[in-house]
C-alpha cells in the first residue's frame, strides 16, 4: 500500500527562505525508502500556532493525508508550538509510540529529555511532531517506523484492531 503523507515543517526562519529544511529532506527518504510513502503536500509555516493548525486540519481533511509528519517546533522555545497545535486538531494521542521516539533517541543525547512533541489522531490520519534536527528526525522516525504501517491501518479502518 502507497501511504499519502503529508510534511509540514515549522520554522520561522525557514518560511523567510533563510534557512534551508534539511529536516524535510531527511524525512522526504524515509518516507520514500523505508515506509513506501507518497508525499502529498509539503509546506513550510511560521512558528505559528493558527497557520500550524491550519495546515494541520487542511492536510488531515482536504488533502486526506494518511500521514503527517511535523518537523520543527517541539522544544522549549517560547514560538516552539507545534505540541500545541496538534492537540488543538486530534481527538486522539498515541502515547506509546511517543514513548518509543524519546526513548531511541535519549540513549544518544539527554538533551532530548526536552523534545515535547506529541503523536496523535484527526480523522483518519495519523500525526506524528518530529523535531527540528536531520539527526533527531532520523532517529526518531526509524524509532516507530516498523509499526507505522500497523497503525496507520489501524488508523485508516482498514486493519484489524487488537486488544493491546
Amino acid at each position: 500500500m502507497i501511504w499519502k503523507v503529508a510534511l509540514l515543517t515549522a520554522s520561522d526562519k525557514g518560511s523567510r527562505g533563510e534557512r534551508e529544511d534539511t529536516s524535510a529532506q531527511v524525512i522526504r527518504e524515509l518516507v520514500e525508502e523505508e515506509l513506501g510513502g507518497e508525499i502529498v503536500d509539503y509546506r513550510v509555516v511560521p512558528d505559528e500556532q493558527d497557520e500550524l493548525r491550519a495546515a494541520l486540519i487542511e492536510m488531515c481533511d482536504y488533502f486526506q493525508a494518511d500521514l503527517v509528519l511535523t518537523t520543527g517546533g517541539t522544544s522549549l522555545g517560547l514560538r516552539d508550538v507545534t505540541p500545541e497545535a496538534t492537540m488543538m486538531v486530534s481527538e486522539r494521542t498515541v502515547p506509546g509510540m511517543t514513548e518509543a521516539m524519546r526513548a531511541a533517541v535519549m540513549q544518544r543525547s539527554r538533551h532530548y529529555m526536552l523534545y515535547r512533541g506529541v503523536i496523535a489522531i484527526r480523522g483518519r490520519s495519523l500525526i506524528v511532531n518530529l523535531p527540528g534536527d536531520p539527526k533527531g528526525v532520523n532517529d526518531m522516525l526509524m524509532a516507530i517506523m516498523d509499526q507505522l504501517p500497523e497503525a496507520l491501518l489501524l488508523v485508516s479502518g482498514i486493519g484489524k484492531d487488537r486488544d493491546y
